[in-house]
């Protein structure tokens, strides 16, 4: 089945999340799998820091990126981060994702009030590594519900998809369930419109296929 508003490149995809506990080691996995060097990002105040990659659809840049994250080899705190499941990651993982409906506060009310939650609208920021301030708004992702994209809204400030130097080309972004009925209802929740969000079946294992087009033109899954 397709799921609520799936599609192989969803329409309203803004990131792609890959984990792995160790942020160097994730950025050089990607190079070697891909041939694409993944720009340095910045840090987050929850211990991680990321690198990130933008996405062409049919060769043509858009607001969607692939964003790799892992521990802050500089954090003060040295305990391993546990947003997106980090803390228990042995190898990089697509781990979750994001979408950036209008409205992001009115369609985290209609999904409370059909059942479900999917956290507080909270504003965060961080700087590149040239100094320059990017600010966003997002309900912060859930380790209890990674099969349920997070919002987020980048207001004045560019989508990274649209600045990133490195690109690589996204062919599909699906997922899988092995009892696909309660993400399903998790999902319609958000009441979006067909095609916003990654293509949802009954599969083995729940988890997300990403794949990429590598700089040498062969397809490459992740």
């Amino acid at each position: 089945m397709t799921g609520v508003g799936g599609s192989a490149v969803p329409t309203l995809l803004d990131h792609v999340v890959i984990a792995g506990p160790d942020l160097a080691a994730l950025v050089a996995w990607f190079a070697g799998r891909t041939g694409v060097e993944a720009e340095p990002g910045g840090v987050h105040p929850t211990g991680t820091a990321n690198a990130l990659v933008a996405f062409t659809v049919d060769g043509v840049r858009g607001p969607r990126y692939l964003e790799l994250i892992g521990p802050d080899p500089a954090r003060v705190d040295r305990a391993v981060p546990t947003r997106f499941g980090i803390a228990e990651l042995t190898r990089p993982r697509v781990v979750t994702y994001a979408v950036h409906p209008a409205g992001i506060a009115d369609v985290a009310a209609r999904a409370r009030d059909a059942g479900e939650d999917p956290g507080p609208v909270a504003d965060l920021s961080r700087c590149t590594p040239a100094g320059a301030l990017l600010e966003w708004r997002l309900t912060h992702p859930r380790g209890a519900r990674p099969d349920v994209p997070f919002l987020i809204d980048w207001g004045s400030t560019p989508n990274p998809g649209t600045t990133i130097g490195p690109a690589v080309e996204l062919l599909a972004f699906t997922q899988t369930a092995v009892d696909p009925v309660p993400t399903e209802a998790a999902r319609a929740a958000l009441d979006l419109p067909a095609g916003s969000l990654a293509d949802l079946a009954a599969g083995p294992h729940d988890g997300y296929a990403l794949r990429v087009r590598a700089a040498d033109g062969t397809p490459v899954d992740l």
